[in-house]
């Protein structure tokens, strides 16, 4: 009885919509199987990104959802999350250290862009994963005050390489920890890639599973020459509503293309502002950019975050808005696009050179 009743589960539960994806379960970098075991139906689900925070939720709505069969047999489910190395631009390996590099980009400033990387590095790693983040913007790194770690020094325990500062459970490296808070970074573009290069290259990055890099704005040299230097396993797109920001944007999703970086989908910020005192919304900077660049494309729209005063509040204090208040609905905003953007990447191609024995070929006497 247990095994017919198991059959229909696993065709039931192919209609299940897993909520951090969007999509039916056993796609997005999702995979199960039904087996059964002592008269239950044991379901092992296994997702490529992870899920520890989010884990009971998705429990409680798989069971909901499998309420529909009348089914007598007990359900026992199993989630196991496994982050794996993803591909990255042709001639550049991965990271030592870092399994997947993700691009945080906007192509145009005051959008958002470093608000949106550090919130979503955090929820990335509240939900298990080791995550890192590197502040790639030298004329106005930002990240330190955001994290709390302004005027703070990183060490360096052997003269080569740098420790990177913990904040959040993120592991930060930043120009800004290097240099004044006032100092002016009068750096023509070579400098700059140079600069950013060896803070890639020389913190000592510790297991990481995503080393999420918040770019500076633009689509200029300094731009194209991270995306085609640095490995990266995918991008994620900030923009707002308005024209003016999304004409950017489509540079900057532009730029990743030519590189053959996959763009995990497209973050809209700042898309609707609601009145704290009287609850009316209202879309400041026009509806749906978001999803009209996103459709031009062909890229998911990963969601859509609102134009909300605790925001910015509290990332002045250095405890951004899904560690402060990790329960509202903003956060869960940030936490969903996470998962999202976590999930595109999970379900496209992997990294297998890590795998394969390096040979060297050595002249015999």
């Amino acid at each position: 009885m247990a095994d017919t009743d198991c059959s229909r589960l696993e065709a039931h539960l192919q209609s299940f919509i897993v909520p951090a994806t969007g999509a039916p379960l056993g796609t997005n970098g999702t995979s199960f199987a039904v087996s059964a075991a002592d008269d239950a139906c044991v379901v092992d689900i296994e997702t490529g990104f992870p899920i520890e925070r989010s884990k009971t939720r998705l429990i409680e709505a798989l069971t909901a959802h499998c309420a529909a069969l009348d089914s007598t047999v007990p359900l026992q489910f199993s989630v196991t999350a496994k982050v794996e190395t993803h591909s990255v631009q042709s001639g550049l390996k991965p990271i030592d250290g870092v399994s997947n590099v993700i691009a945080v980009a906007s192509g145009k400033g005051g959008v958002g862009k470093s608000t949106v990387a550090a919130n979503l590095a955090i929820a990335l790693a509240q939900e298990g994963a080791t995550v890192g983040l590197l502040d790639a913007d030298i004329y106005g790194p930002s990240q330190p005050r955001m994290l709390g770690l302004a005027g703070e020094r990183p060490e360096t325990r052997d003269g080569k390489s740098i420790e990177p500062l913990r904040a959040h459970d993120l592991q930060v490296m930043s120009i800004g920890f290097l240099v004044d808070e006032a100092q002016p970074m009068a750096w023509r573009g070579p400098m700059v890639t140079s600069a950013l290069t060896q803070l890639l290259a020389d913190t000592r990055w510790d297991a990481l599973d995503y080393l999420l890099i918040d770019m500076p704005p633009g689509t200029g040299d300094i731009q194209l020459t991270l995306a085609q230097r640095v490995p990266v396993s995918g991008a994620i797109i900030v923009t707002t509503p308005q024209n003016v920001a999304l004409d950017d944007a489509r540079k900057g999703l532009e730029m990743f293309r030519k590189v053959h970086v996959p763009i995990l989908g497209v973050v809209e910020n700042m898309g609707v502002h609601v009145c704290s005192s009287c609850g009316h919304a209202e879309a400041i900077f026009g509806e749906a950019g978001g999803q009209r660049l996103a459709g031009d494309y062909d890229v998911p729209v990963l969601g859509s975050l609102p134009l909300d005063k605790s925001i910015q509040a509290y990332s002045e204090t250095g405890r951004p808005i899904v560690v402060a208040d990790a329960d509202g609905a903003v956060a869960e905003a940030y936490r969903m696009i996470a998962l999202r953007a976590a999930g595109v990447l999970a379900a496209s191609s992997k990294d297998y050179s890590r795998l394969f024995p390096k040979i060297t070929v050595e002249e015999s006497a």
